[in-house]
């Protein structure tokens, strides 16, 4: 999971340096939007399971939540 986020964001940092802004968006839109929605669907998964715990939240602003 979090290869493959490193692996966008490299690979978005060449289309900046190559100047293609386009390609640099539609990269950064899908590899980010999924991360962001795989984290919002498990901040409400560990609200249901467990206690509110705010490391918990934290680690999932952070995007690593699939760690926990």
């Amino acid at each position: 999971f979090m290869s493959e986020t490193v692996a966008a964001l490299c690979l978005s940092a060449g289309y900046r340096d190559a100047g293609d802004r386009m390609w640099q968006t539609l990269t950064l839109l899908f590899a980010l939007l999924p991360c962001g929605l795989v984290q919002l669907s498990l901040v409400f998964i560990h609200r249901d399971v467990s206690r509110d715990r705010p490391l918990v939240l934290l680690l999932h602003l952070l995007q690593l939540g699939p760690l926990v």
